[in-house]
């Protein structure tokens, strides 16, 4: 899977959830987008430690998501506290880029791409 397509996909469900901006009640797939923070946040620690040369790629990705959702108040905070988790997580894990972090890389990709493409399948228009 490229970081391309997660990229892309993470676009997609962002507009295919813009029906639910105008209230701020969880949504039923909150725990997705939760779960997807943590990625996003994971991915823009690994991806900089291992050289990728990609800047605030994926902190960007994960304001596009913020502001397609444009969530208000707790959903606002969980959705930037998945974000910390996953960033903060590997930071006390990994000081420089081993084979461990591109497997984890690789995985979090994957596991990023499953989800954008489930959200997308289940609940776009």
């Amino acid at each position: 899977m490229s970081t391309r397509f997660l990229a892309i996909s993470v676009l997609i469900l962002a507009c295919a959830c813009g029906p639910t901006r105008a209230q701020d009640v969880a949504a039923p797939f909150d725990a997705d987008l939760q779960r997807l923070a943590e990625i996003l946040g994971g991915l823009h620690y690994l991806r900089g430690i291992c050289g990728s040369n990609e800047g605030n790629k994926w902190r960007n990705e994960m304001q596009a998501l913020i502001d397609a959702e444009t969530p208000s108040g707790e959903r606002r905070t969980r959705m930037i506290a998945g974000f910390n988790r996953g960033y903060n997580g590997f930071q006390q894990t990994y000081r420089s880029c081993t084979p461990a972090a591109t497997v984890a890389i690789r995985r979090y990709i994957e596991e990023g791409s499953k989800i954008s493409r489930d959200l997308t399948a289940r609940y776009a228009n």
